[in-house]
């Protein structure tokens, strides 16, 4: 395996799928607070906007690109505009990801080979188009999985799966350029628990019910410092909250009582209210601009 040297943070450019709320803001931000150089990309352009401004007022140095990550050739936009704005990538972190709540036998094939375009390709997709960047200079591609690329949860089904795709792309591109190819550059898979962004408000719902993400929900800073730790420190994965850690170890050890242990979370899956937004932002962008979820009434 050849030798992968990180630059510090406040000498990175960074790049960052699904930078408009949750995970990937918090995540922006917290770069460009270290002195990084940011390129957020999302398909929310008038957030995006926002969130440009109030970086740069902050001293930081920020650029935005509307991006469906699904479009390889959206994705080609980003890297381009990193090169162009900044002149390189030492970072490429592939955030961008959407849920549905349904059964499986609900939902529908549409919506759930959106629902991979998004979250598998997406991934894919910026993957091997970072790739090129990195490889010249070294860097990092960061991968954001969940506990749910290991364990399984009813109800997030089709979500449970595409997770378990990233994990198994992002595993054998790993072998592919760390060990045959001994490339400068670290492969990182980031396994967060449940964590309280508007990730069940910006989802596909299916159920007569208000979607919820069960508890306890790790801050959203937590999965930021873990994505840049890897950002700087070689990192083959990182499995952010205690729950994530627990619920992986059962699902590869003990499955059976796993599977009654995510049976039993389905009553936490939903609120005691009619649903907001049945269709959420599976095709259509959300402006909110949050990196918190509206859970207090949970």
């Amino acid at each position: 395996m050849a030798s992968v040297n990180l630059k510090p943070l406040d000498q990175q450019v960074i790049v960052i799928t699904g930078a408009s709320s949750g995970i990937g803001l918090c995540t922006a931000e917290s770069a460009a607070k270290q002195g990084a150089a940011v390129v957020l990309a999302a398909r929310s352009g008038d957030t995006l906007d926002e969130i440009v401004d109030r970086i740069a007022a902050s001293g930081g140095r920020c650029v935005s690109v509307t991006c469906d990550v699904a479009d390889r050739a959206d994705v080609q936009k980003v890297a381009d505009a990193a090169v162009a704005h900044f002149g390189r990538i030492d970072t490429w972190v592939n955030n961008a990801g959407l849920a549905i709540y349904g059964r499986l036998d609900e939902v529908s094939e549409s919506d759930s080979r959106r629902l991979f375009d998004v979250n598998f390709w997406g991934v894919v997709h910026g993957s091997l188009v970072a790739l090129p960047h990195l490889r010249k200079h070294g860097g990092a591609l960061i991968n954001v999985g969940s506990e749910v690329s290991e364990a399984a949860v009813p109800i997030l089904g089709m979500y449970t799966a595409s997770k378990h795709a990233v994990k198994g792309f992002t595993d054998a591109l790993r072998v592919e350029v760390e060990r045959v190819d001994q490339a400068p550059v670290s492969v990182t898979l980031i396994q967060p628990t449940a964590t309280d962004t508007p990730f069940d408000e910006h989802a596909r719902n299916y159920m007569d019910k208000e979607p919820n993400l069960p508890t306890p929900q790790i801050d959203p800073q937590d999965v930021a410092d873990a994505i840049l730790k890897a950002a700087v420190k070689p990192t083959r994965d990182l499995r952010v909250g205690t729950m994530s850690k627990v619920n992986t170890f059962v699902a590869k050890n003990i499955p059976a009582i796993g599977g009654r242990m995510a049976a039993r979370q389905v009553e936490n899956l939903h609120r005691d209210e009619p649903p907001r937004d049945p269709d959420g932002t599976l095709y259509t962008p959300g402006e909110s601009g949050e990196i918190h979820g509206d859970h207090a009434q949970a």
